[in-house]
């Protein structure tokens, strides 16, 4: 990926960086896959939700909790990627998510790390755990 120019703080996150080659990778993805899967409006969006909400995030600078509140949306909307590359496997659209996967490791992964420099008391969570079993709430430290 080419690095673009940096006009606004958020621009100069890496997690930010990758969260925008993922929309690209995304994209070429998409233009494989017809148009009338419902997974594709979703990972659409999912995709492009990452980017926004980090950029939203790390605009705040009113209070720590909007900042994670929106890191947690970004997380949330990376996890949902995942998802969505499964059942394109499943639906055999996709032979493989691994080169999709790896990257949104890496963003779950940095997006935790700035959840937890914003709260300190938040619950911590393992991302490569989340990443490998986002249903069992209690393996990742979610207290329900």
């Amino acid at each position: 990926m080419v690095p673009m120019k940096t006009h606004f703080d958020h621009e100069k996150l890496d997690v930010y960086q990758d969260a925008i080659g993922f929309v690209s990778w995304v994209d070429e993805l998409l233009e494989k896959i017809p148009k009338s899967l419902a997974v594709y409006n979703q990972l659409d969006r999912a995709s492009t939700s990452i980017p926004l909400n980090i950029a939203e995030g790390n605009g705040k600078y009113t209070a720590a909790a909007d900042r994670c509140r929106f890191f947690d949306i970004a997380r949330g909307s990376a996890l949902e990627c995942a998802a969505c590359l499964d059942v394109l496997v499943a639906k055999k659209r996709i032979d493989s998510a691994d080169a999709g996967k790896a990257i949104l490791v890496r963003i779950v992964s940095m997006l935790v790390g700035l959840i937890r420099s914003t709260s300190g008391s938040r619950v911590y969570e393992n991302p490569l755990l989340i990443v490998r079993n986002q249903y069992d709430c209690s393996a990742i430290g979610i207290r329900l």
